[in-house]
């Protein structure tokens, strides 16, 4: 199994909206893909309740079930639709990739 983590440091404001009204859009975005995309098992989206200096805004948490898999997921239709959405509203993305277990 292959576990995929993002997190994201949003922008105060962005496409009209605020940054939490924009976490709850890619929340609700990011988790509507469960069920879509062959060969994911599970995604999870959390938004950071500490706001501290050291926290991201947003998390996503999903497994997939090969390294293709997560390929597969990369490039799908649906994934690809939420791209220029999660770019507008971001000021920083980081993410790690690890089969587990490793």
């Amino acid at each position: 199994m292959i576990k995929h983590i993002v997190l994201w440091t949003l922008k105060d404001e962005a496409e009209g909206k605020s940054k939490s009204e924009n976490a709850q859009l890619a929340k609700q975005y990011l988790e509507a893909l469960n069920g879509k995309i062959p060969g994911t098992i599970k995604i999870e989206v959390g938004i950071d309740i500490s706001h501290s200096p050291d926290s991201a805004d947003l998390l996503l948490y999903s497994e997939f079930e090969s390294q293709q898999a997560l390929e597969d997921y990369h490039i799908h239709p649906e994934h690809q639709k939420l791209i220029p959405f999660m770019k507008a509203i971001r000021l920083e993305r980081r993410l790690v990739d690890y089969d587990y277990p490793s």
